[in-house]
């Protein structure tokens, strides 16, 4: 019997409810390849996330925002033919949400059909929540996300630390809470405070899924190349490298370099 086989069942939606009335705690990383996305199929992850954060981490640019819904369709089905038990979520990247219902139903639908098992939709405005509504009415799972939004960085003043104040933690608390009325079936809390992120979590009946937002989410996500240590100098407080493949890779290729100068043999 292979290792997939002696996994776990299929994750589910309706699991995620189940974990949080438990106390479960979800894990739940981002991933753009078939390679990694094999590794994952052999842990233990009950979420993984095709992130827009292929934009940083993929193309090399400054933000999600060039990130296209056609790019995500590619690095979705990549993911989706080595992935069987997490649930597979596809994020909704710049501009695909919020202008009209139709067009949202269209990209939210490619990405499905790409192999998503549900969407990941920025922000909580009124049009977007009806939009989520709509989705989620039509089959179609969505997660919620607040807090710090990588899509509206510019709007929100750069990578800052969000719910500081009175106003803001309302704001935040009434945005939840719309979410979770639009239909959602779990929140990304991103770079929240984390008194503000355990309060969220308490009020919720949904699951919430923190990334920098302290440990009193329902779940944690990171993306899967900074956990690695992939860059290690790209390390904010709330990261933990759990390796550091950064010198290990370097160090392997130039072990490599020095056997193709000096022509040891493969064989060897």
């Amino acid at each position: 019997m292979s290792i997939i086989d002696k996994k776990r069942k299929k994750v589910r939606i309706h699991d995620f409810l189940e974990m949080k009335k438990k106390g479960v705690k979800i894990s739940a990383i981002t991933c753009y390849d078939a390679s990694f996305a094999r590794l994952i199929e052999l842990s233990k992850m009950d979420i993984v996330l095709v992130g827009d954060s292929l934009g940083n981490v993929i193309q090399g640019k400054n933000s999600t925002l060039p990130v296209t819904v056609k790019q995500m369709s590619y690095h979705i089905k990549c993911v989706r033919n080595s992935l069987q038990t997490p649930l597979l979520i596809g994020d909704m990247p710049f501009l695909s949400v919020g202008i009209s219902i139709k067009e949202t139903m269209e990209n939210a639908g490619l990405l499905m059909q790409s192999g998503a098992e549900a969407v990941k939709i920025e922000g909580a405005t009124s049009e977007i929540c009806e939009q989520i509504n709509h989705l989620t009415r039509h089959g179609i799972p969505v997660m919620g996300h607040i807090g710090l939004m990588p899509q509206s960085v510019h709007a929100l003043g750069g990578y800052k630390i969000q719910g500081k104040n009175e106003s803001d933690k309302k704001r935040l608390l009434k945005e939840a809470k719309l979410l979770q009325n639009a239909g959602c079936f779990a929140i990304v809390l991103e770079l929240i405070t984390p008194n503000l992120a355990e309060e969220l979590s308490k009020a919720l009946k949904i699951p919430t899924i923190g990334i920098g937002s302290g440990n009193h989410c329902d779940g944690n996500i990171l993306v899967l190349q900074d956990m690695l240590g992939m860059n290690k100098n790209f390390k904010p407080k709330f990261l933990k490298h759990y390796l550091e493949l950064e010198e290990s890779i370097v160090h392997s290729l130039d072990n490599y370099c020095n056997d193709v100068v000096n022509k040891i043999s493969e064989n060897e």
